[in-house]
């Protein structure tokens, strides 16, 4: 048997804003942006390349409002790993991306923790292979 990790729900104030994040700085690629209603669009991101997908739902009601940017509770929530830890750092802080620290070296690769356009925890690294 095979599986896979498709998608991943992502709660967004607005899909426009969302977009212009992942996207515009992340450099992610519009995988999907389909009008279901007046209200709602099936809207797909992801990392230029990648298996794994994002999709952008734009909160409904004050649940899931309140959950926007504290989707894990305040840890990190996603890890988008690069081929290139250094390049992409260099291009994410030219662009305004917040780092909540500087890069360090792990065991397991480099890695820095950034913060998403509404404050979601990511962990940008370059593993390395044990």
């Amino acid at each position: 048997m095979r599986q896979n990790l498709w998608l991943t729900t992502l709660l967004v104030r607005d899909y426009d804003e969302a977009i212009a994040f992942y996207v515009g700085k992340l450099g992610f690629e519009l995988r999907e942006d389909t009008v279901l209603t007046a209200a709602k669009r099936w809207v797909v991101v992801a990392p230029k390349g990648g298996a794994g997908s994002l999709l952008l739902a734009r909160a409904v009601g004050e649940e899931q409002s309140a959950a926007i940017g504290r989707q894990s509770g305040g840890r990190v929530f996603l890890f988008l790993e690069t081929d290139d830890f250094v390049r992409d750092h260099q291009r994410y802080v030219a662009t305004g991306i917040r780092f909540r620290e500087a890069p360090r070296i792990e065991p397991y690769g480099i890695v820095a923790v950034f913060e998403d356009l509404y404050g979601n925890p990511w962990d940008l690294i370059e593993r390395r292979e044990p």
